[in-house]
């Protein structure tokens, strides 16, 4: 959601994705072609991995075997992110003598498209949309890092989850289509900590506890939920992240894998099911403030600040880790205002958490594009991106003293401790229904226009012919 979402507000530039995935699921392979820019370089086919003699690309790199050489890079990063994606890169260059030669534009997915189809392709390439990702490796041009990078590493640093996420179907089989570099949390709730301390609440560690929670608040005469869909002509994406954390709370990862891709479709018993929880919350007006009508005119980043009113009107905002952007200026995390895991439902599905975030890719395999590749793969790389605000790290050797507030500590720990976690499901699916039909669709169902069973009809019938 995190791209869409961003584009659609208008507000702030690259902060979700909240936001922001994905199941992660589809699978991309290649027989990598090189890039344009590097026709002088040797081919996929003869390019080998480093030996154990030798070290690992990113030694090598630090060893300065590839001084003077350079990366090319896009991505969606612009503005202040853009600032610090370079700062978090001065390090290598400064140790290694590589220069990144990075490019972004806010037209990120039609620029990577026209760049694969003229085959003028950059070395490496940041995609916050892991489904532009598979669609593309499916070209063949997109490197595999299986036998490039050290995978006994990889499995060490990742949880599983990131590993399979990246694992993608290609031109002729599954390939490892690139490497989680920074992700945003999105199964958290979010609430007036000092507010609620002095109501005597407490934090829900269980499904049944936060229902328990939910009613103690309305017997109280307050109103639970703060939620809010609109978001212009993206209304109605708050809904699809709350249908794919009940995804990932009543049905197995394989069925949300299936949904991901429409094996499994959104009229089955499956997704209906989940969607009904969703409905339980959203379409009873004791728990929402001002009830479902106000949902859907309620802009998404305007509905958390009823909780930092006096009393609050509202006490629960369930929403990526980006949300504080929106918070009052003033709030301090971990005194104002403070955040829990949305907890599991069903203890034979765990407790999963929804993810959005940035997986690189590369279109060429010489060896100092090989060693940006690995230094990604690598906590320490995003250390002052951390410090500074604006990026969580999926590695483990991230160090959480480099978060500089509890909150987004407390949700760097819960992503990297996570079982399992898979992409925002909506960015993973097709435009038509993804950030089409679903948006649509739900806001229809939410504000009384249409009944469930119809809309799941719709989104189905929006899914294109060949996919």
């Amino acid at each position: 959601m995190r791209n869409r979402m961003v584009v659609a507000m208008g507000v702030i530039a690259l902060v979700a994705s909240a936001c922001s995935t994905s199941g992660g699921t589809a699978s991309p392979a290649a027989s990598a072609a090189p890039s344009a820019a590097a026709t002088a370089a040797p081919s996929a086919a003869e390019s080998t991995a480093p030996s154990a003699a030798a070290g690992s690309f990113l030694d090598r790199a630090l060893a300065g075997e590839f001084k003077g050489t350079t990366v090319t890079g896009t991505g969606p990063f612009v503005d202040e992110d853009a600032v610090k994606f370079n700062a978090t890169m001065k390090e290598f260059t400064d140790k290694t003598g590589i220069t990144i030669d990075y490019t972004g534009t806010k037209e990120f997915e039609t620029a990577i498209n026209t760049r694969v189809e003229g085959n003028d392709l950059p070395d490496i390439a940041d995609f916050p949309q892991p489904g532009l990702l598979g669609n593309i490796a499916k070209t063949g041009k997109v490197i595999d890092l299986t036998s490039k990078l050290d995978q006994a590493a990889l499995k060490a640093n990742y949880s599983q989850s990131w590993l399979d996420m990246a694992t993608m179907a290609g031109k002729s089989g599954d390939i490892m289509a690139g490497v989680w570099e920074r992700v945003n949390g999105k199964s958290f709730v979010w609430y007036p900590k000092k507010a609620f301390d002095a109501a005597g609440y407490k934090v829900p560690t269980t499904w049944d506890e936060l229902v328990a929670l939910q009613d103690q608040i309305v017997a109280d005469g307050d109103t639970p939920w703060c939620i809010g869909i609109e978001s212009g002509t993206a209304t109605g994406w708050p809904v699809t992240d709350w249908l794919e954390e009940m995804m990932l709370r009543t049905t197995s990862l394989e069925n949300y894998d299936k949904w991901v891709t429409n094996e499994l479709k959104f009229s089955s018993p499956e997704v209906k099911a989940a969607a009904e929880k969703v409905g339980a919350i959203f379409l009873d007006k004791k728990l929402v403030n001002g009830g479902a009508a106000r949902i859907v005119s309620t802009a998404f980043g305007d509905a958390p600040k009823a909780m930092f009113e006096d009393p609050p009107k509202c006490w629960l905002h369930r929403q990526g880790n980006f949300i504080t952007s929106f918070f009052p200026a003033d709030a301090k995390s971990g005194v104002d205002y403070d955040v829990f895991y949305l907890p599991g439902l069903d203890p034979q599905y765990g407790n999963p958490v929804l993810v959005a975030g940035d997986i690189w890719a590369a279109f060429s395999d010489r060896p100092e594009v090989m060693a940006v590749m690995e230094y990604f793969t690598k906590g320490e790389h995003l250390k002052t991106w951390i410090e500074s605000g604006g990026a969580i790290a999926p590695q483990k050797d991230a160090d959480l003293a480099w978060y500089s507030d509890p909150t987004t500590k407390y949700v760097a720990k819960t992503i990297v401790e996570a079982p399992s976690v898979r992409f925002d499901a909506s960015d993973l699916m097709p435009g038509a229904v993804g950030s089409g039909a679903e948006w649509k669709e739900f806001t229809s169902w939410i504000s009384g226009k249409q009944d469930l069973d119809t809309a799941l009809k719709n989104i189905d019938a929006a899914w294109p012919a060949s996919q």
